[in-house]
């Protein structure tokens, strides 16, 4: 028999974070997160998402003993101004047993219809710079900080319990050895001349600050059309801005502005900090920090978090200025693997930005939905 109990103590919530601890103990691909950040993502008086969403957290047992978990997730945004009746679900882990990962869903299900909503979808978090889906491939691939890992067995569970797929995402890789400078170098210094444009690169956090609203704003922009976007609000800003920006190579963060120093496309890359989140083992200290700041500075993979560019130069040919400047800083760095987080499948555009590159589909993930009540 499951025993599904909700979480209500820090002690509780402390469970909630550490049971993939347990779960993903043997395996070599799984990349857990600091646990102290993971908390804090859940506290509602840190982390202004709450403010427009709400959450409940619930773990599964079987014999006194911790088997699942699941965060059932109502954003009010997507609710009220986009009109979809959505019961979101993610940070939904299990053992390979279908009882434990119904009673889990079961209890998502009975929050959605309590509030009379008209499906559920996961796994996804609170908003856009979440993670979101569950792996269906490439589960020989080290995940990173960006996503969510899980076993094979995930996907049977949910297509079992009666969940169709709704969204695909994929995800690629490429070798820096892959691009051709002379493919964006000319087109760089086209594009800049025929409208006016120029890059920034940054070489500390505080020159970056200023700008960090309007790429948040430019960000709302330019995903506002995908189907699955929700916007960053004000006060979410500010919590991005503080935990963050400060914390990611000021090298690695590349804006263009127009003539009147106006931004029309941004471009965020990370380190790969997986091997060393791995080496951390879910603690700053004593010594994971000291990983973190190695993968920092030493890092030969990097991955790219994101891009935005306005509409009204979507198309336009600007990103081979962000890829110009990104040729000169990894050539410095002695970069080798490019990786790309989860792009929808229907986003055509921004499959078209890599293709110059070769890029290879590595991992491929998706968010399933079922009708509630149903």
């Amino acid at each position: 028999m499951v025993t599904i109990k909700q979480v209500q103590s820090k002690a509780d919530l402390k469970k909630f974070v550490k049971f993939p601890f347990s779960l993903y103990m043997d395996s070599p691909y799984w990349v857990p997160p600091i646990i102290k950040d993971e908390l804090e993502s859940f506290d509602s008086e840190k982390n202004p998402v709450f403010k427009s969403a709400e959450a409940s957290f619930f773990l599964a047992y079987k014999e006194d003993q911790l088997v699942g978990r699941v965060a059932a997730i109502i954003n009010w945004i997507e609710i009220k101004e986009q009109q979809l009746q959505k019961m979101r679900f993610g940070w939904f882990d299990f053992i390979d047993d279908l009882e434990v990962s119904r009673a889990l869903l079961d209890k998502v299900s009975e929050i959605g219809q309590e509030h009379k909503l008209q499906y559920m979808e996961g796994p996804v978090g609170f908003s856009n710079l979440d993670k979101v889906g569950v792996l269906t491939e490439g589960f020989d691939h080290i995940g990173n900080m960006i996503t969510w890992y899980n076993h094979p067995y995930y996907q049977s569970h949910y297509e079992k319990h009666g969940f169709k797929k709704e969204k695909e995402y994929l995800e690629n890789k490429f070798l820096f050895a892959n691009a051709d400078p002379k493919i964006f170098y000319k087109a760089n210094l086209l594009i800049k001349k025929r409208y006016g444009l120029k890059e920034l690169n940054f070489t500390n956090s505080k020159e970056i600050m200023p700008w960090v609203d309007k790429m948040f704003d430019l960000f709302n922009d330019s995903y506002s059309s995908l189907s699955s976007f929700v916007k960053i609000t004000d006060v979410q800003k500010e919590y991005f801005k503080k935990k963050y920006i400060s914390f990611i190579n000021p090298e690695y963060i590349k804006f263009v502005v127009d003539s009147k120093n106006e931004l029309v496309a941004f471009a965020i890359v990370m380190p790969s900090f997986s091997k060393a989140l791995q080496k951390a083992k879910g603690k700053l200290f004593p010594t994971g920090v000291f990983h973190l700041l190695k993968a920092k500075k030493n890092s030969k993979d990097v991955i790219f978090y994101l891009i935005g560019i306005h509409p009204e130069y979507q198309n336009k040919g600007v990103t081979a200025i962000i890829f110009n400047e990104y040729y000169k800083t990894f050539q410095e760095r002695g970069i080798i693997n490019c990786i790309r987080t989860p792009e929808l499948e229907e986003n055509v555009a921004i499959r078209q930005l890599w293709k110059h590159f070769d890029p290879v589909i590595h991992k491929r993930r998706r968010t399933y939905r079922k009708d509630l009540g149903s």
